[in-house]
């Protein structure tokens, strides 16, 4: 690497840091290019260089933020029962929400029709992979689809809904709750596959459709068709 990519990777590390700080402090109004220039010891047209615009940086400030929450999860105590371990990844969610309002109202508060950050492209992810797992031990009840997106709103929601209450008028009852109407929702105590019909076993069906190599993958797209199809009734 060269001296200029090392000198743009330090560069690029100080300025998403000195923006964090201001995002804590001030809001995404406290975030501007000269105020951030000047607490990262940098040029304006530096940040330019480097992440086009503000919204760039706030981009690259949102993900470096998921990314340290999301370490935060992987050292989470993983449990054999795919439910409790979601029930513990929405809590942390929520504790990450309000320790860090500002960042987390960034990633979720601000929404663009159609144009999701990147780092809420990539807590969905980490969010689907959990209701996965529920589908693949045959206790989830509704489509994947629908239940990874039932979950993004309702946890965004009471997060962002506790964030704009005063700390001291918090019902944090509201949380939990919620999380196990949704739970309820979306996931059964039993394999639905113990249950006559056939939407439950292809919700499970499904869930196993990435691991089935027997299948092509155009022979994959087609039944996981099928399978929806069946599911969403």
């Amino acid at each position: 690497m060269e001296d200029s990519d090392v000198a743009g990777d330090g560069n690029r590390e100080r300025i998403v840091a000195a923006a964090t700080r201001l995002l804590t402090e001030g809001g995404t109004d406290g975030v501007s290019t000269r105020a951030v220039s000047a607490a990262a010891g940098v040029q304006p047209p530096t940040i330019y260089r480097l992440f086009g615009d503000k919204q760039g940086l706030l981009e690259e400030v949102a993900a470096h933020g998921f990314t340290t929450h999301l370490l935060r999860k992987t050292q989470l105590r993983s449990s054999r029962d795919p439910v409790e371990n979601l029930r513990a990844s929405w809590d942390l969610n929520v504790e990450f929400g309000l320790s860090n309002p500002a960042l987390y109202t960034l990633m979720y508060g601000h929404p663009r029709p159609g144009a999701p950050s990147p780092a809420a492209v990539a807590s969905f992810e980490v969010l689907a992979a959990h209701v996965r797992r529920i589908a693949e031990v045959g206790r989830l009840r509704v489509p994947e689809s629908r239940a990874a997106a039932m979950l993004h709103a309702a946890g965004s929601g009471v997060t962002l809904s506790l964030i704009a209450t005063a700390p001291e008028r918090r019902d944090l009852t509201l949380s939990h709750t919620t999380r196990e109407a949704v739970i309820t929702a979306i996931s059964t105590e039993e394999p639905v596959s113990s249950v006559p019909g056939p939407a439950g076993a292809a919700i499970t069906l499904r869930a196993a459709l990435p691991g089935i190599e027997s299948l092509s993958a155009s022979e994959r797209s087609l039944l996981r068709e099928w399978l929806d199809r069946i599911s969403d009734e």
